[in-house]
């Protein structure tokens, strides 16, 4: 027996995926206070963004001035939503000069 969809239905679609993301911030020499204080901003903010499941940032104990943020977002939307957020927008120029190199984002994915 196959699990077709009887053509008198609309397929029901899968829960929506959560979205995990790790973004990192390299500080410009100097600059690491100030942004370590703006992440800790950013982070205390995101949080209470609808759909945050995670938004930590972690210091890199082997890179002083790198910093690692891991963030889980329920859903697709709620990312794309988060990203409209003025808190974030704010965030995105602020950091700018405070940093050694553009950040970069690497979007993960669970094994099981």
């Amino acid at each position: 027996m196959t699990n077709a969809v009887p053509s008198n239905q609309e397929p029901v679609d899968p829960e929506p995926a959560e979205v995990w993301l790790m973004p990192v911030f390299t500080a410009r020499a100097g600059h690491e206070r100030e942004l370590q204080s703006v992440l800790s901003s950013l982070q205390a903010e995101s949080r209470k963004d609808a759909g945050c499941l995670e938004y930590t940032v972690f210091a890199d104990m082997q890179r002083p001035g790198t910093y690692v943020m891991f963030e889980g977002w329920a859903r697709l939307e709620d990312l794309e939503d988060h990203n409209q957020q003025q808190h974030v927008k704010d965030f995105v120029e602020a950091v700018k000069p405070l940093l050694e190199v553009p950040f970069s984002v690497t979007t993960l994915e669970p094994l099981a």
